[in-house]
C-alpha cells in the first residue's frame, strides 16, 4: 500500500507542477495582450514618446539660449547706434518714416 500512496502522491504533485505551468503561460499571454492593448491606445491618443520630448526639449533650451545672446547683441548694436546717432534708438526710430505694409 505504501508503493500506492506515494504513486497518488506523486501524480498530484505532477498534476500542481502541470497547473503552474499552464498558469505562468497564461500570465504571460495576458500580459503581452494587455501590454498590446495599452500600446494601440496610446497610438491612438497622439502621445509623444519620451525620446522625442527630449529631443524636443532640448532643441527648446538649445532655442531660448541662442535667443537670449542675440538679444543681448541687438541691445548692444542698437546702444552703439544711438550712440553714433547722438540720440537714444526710440526717438530716431519715431522720426523716422515709415514704410507701408505690404498686403499678401
Amino acid at each position: 500500500m505504501s508503493t500506492g500512496s506515494n504513486r497518488i502522491l506523486d501524480e498530484f504533485a505532477k498534476l500542481l507542477t502541470d497547473a503552474a505551468g499552464a498558469a505562468q503561460g497564461v500570465r504571460r499571454e495576458m500580459e503581452t495582450a494587455f501590454r498590446a492593448q495599452g500600446e494601440r491606445i496610446l497610438n491612438t491618443m497622439d502621445v509623444v514618446q519620451r525620446e522625442e520630448f527630449e529631443a524636443a526639449r532640448e532643441m527648446a533650451v538649445k532655442a531660448r539660449a541662442e535667443n537670449k545672446v542675440l538679444t543681448a547683441r541687438l541691445e548692444a548694436l542698437e546702444a552703439k547706434f544711438a550712440e553714433m546717432q547722438g540720440s537714444s534708438f526710440g526717438e530716431a526710430a519715431a522720426t523716422a518714416p515709415r514704410k507701408p505694409r505690404s498686403t499678401k
